[in-house]
């Protein structure tokens, strides 16, 4: 089985930066791609940032790019979220998920069956 353990997050001043890390373990081989989501109080859960195995970006959400950069370190078993320039519109539980099929499409939740629990950012204005 695999799973997925998020770090990293925390509270920063609006204008300052994160690096949130998604380690995983158990079944990696069974992952076509790895994808940052975020929910907010009241808000809907929303793609951030999507990565496949082979390295490449599979999704970046509006509000986020420019800013947020996803990578992978495959010797760690991670993926990490590089975050700079946050505003308060930022601030959520921030989530890592992982698609076990070929047909995924980065930046929807139902696409990704595996799921860790989260780690909460919060911007300070």
């Amino acid at each position: 089985q695999l799973q997925l353990v998020e770090s990293g997050g925390g509270l920063v001043q609006a204008g300052g930066s994160l690096r949130l890390s998604c380690r995983t373990s158990g079944l990696t081989s069974d992952v076509y791609a790895i994808a940052w989501f975020r929910q907010a109080p009241g808000k809907e859960r929303e793609g951030v940032a999507c990565i496949s195995t082979t390295g490449e970006i599979c999704y970046y959400g509006d509000l986020v790019e420019g800013r947020f950069t996803i990578s992978r370190d495959d010797a760690d078993n991670a993926v990490y979220l590089q975050m700079d320039n946050l505003n308060t519109e930022d601030t959520a539980v921030y989530y890592c998920a992982a698609a076990l099929s070929q047909g995924y499409v980065g930046g929807h939740p139902a696409a990704f069956q595996s799921w860790g629990k989260g780690t909460h950012v919060i911007v300070s204005s």
